[in-house]
């Protein structure tokens, strides 16, 4: 399978949805799995990974749901309350739904840079494992130091990182965010997603070579066998379409043989999440 490993769904509310701004006013609406389906097949894939965007046990649910409707939907990266003492009873809600495959919390929106390393949240990461649950790390560069300490802290908790980091792409800043993410993909539990940099780039006057060395230096790192692609659907349109947003990375990997092509677009995600 070709897999699309990171995009949302969302009815649109401006409470929830406060950080998307004036300047994304295209996505101040609802995205819902029908307006997917269609761009997942005009370039040929065959399903994906819905990645939360609110932070409640609410929209795991109606995700969760939302699987069960649509088939092409393989798996769902929810949220719960890492930090609260009743994480367990919140996991042991889904337990029994296949289709949750992880979690993740905004953690590049708390005040704090060191959150991930409170006791509380690391307590929380600590129970994944008997839930069979992935964590996704949504960070800065300037967490990524912190995301040693967790992830060296937890060596069989499988972790992937959105978005390669957030790298500071339009004002071309690689070296601090190359030294840290070459140390993270040291450890082996870790992947990362190809994912979300056109909204680091400059979002309407970017051009494929931006993004070359960044890839590079991602592929270097963690190898074929740990990289996966997405879209970051519907958030990537603010800059460019679907279509032209994934054959970033789908004209780059083009350089590799079939089998680690086939990788990078579905197997390492199928791997990864536990999909059937």
């Amino acid at each position: 399978m070709k897999i699309d490993a990171h995009h949302h769904f969302w009815l649109y509310n401006e409470k929830e949805f406060g950080w998307i701004n004036d300047d994304m006013s295209e996505l101040k609406r609802d995205f819902l799995p029908k307006s997917l389906k269609g761009l997942l097949k005009s370039i040929h894939f065959d399903g994906s990974i819905v990645v939360q965007a609110r932070q409640s046990l609410e929209e795991t649910r109606w995700l969760l749901e939302l699987a069960q409707k649509y088939d092409f939907i393989k798996g769902i990266v929810g949220w719960v309350d890492l930090c609260s003492p009743d994480v367990k009873i919140q996991l042991n809600q889904f337990a029994n739904n296949p289709y949750l495959k992880g979690v993740r919390h905004v953690i590049h929106d708390e005040a704090n840079d060191q959150f991930m390393l409170s006791e509380e949240f690391q307590r929380g990461i600590s129970v994944l494992k008997d839930f069979s649950l992935t964590y996704d790390l949504l960070l800065f560069p300037k967490h990524i130091p912190y995301a040693l300490q967790l992830v060296e802290k937890f060596p069989e908790q499988l972790f992937v990182l959105d978005h390669i980091g957030k790298p500071d792409i339009k004002n071309k800043e690689i070296s601090f965010w190359k030294e840290n993410l070459t140390k993270l993909a040291e450890y082996k539990n870790v992947y990362v997603k190809v994912s979300g940099m056109v909204t680091e780039a400059d979002w309407k006057n970017w051009r494929k070579e931006d993004f070359k060395a960044y890839l590079d230096i991602v592929f270097n790192a963690f190898g074929p066998e740990r990289v996966m692609i997405g879209s970051d659907w519907p958030v990537c349109t603010v800059s460019e379409s679907y279509e032209s947003v994934m054959g970033i990375v789908l004209d780059y990997v083009k350089q590799y043989a079939s089998s680690y092509e086939s990788q990078i677009l579905g197997e390492n995600c199928s791997r990864f999440y536990s999909l059937k």
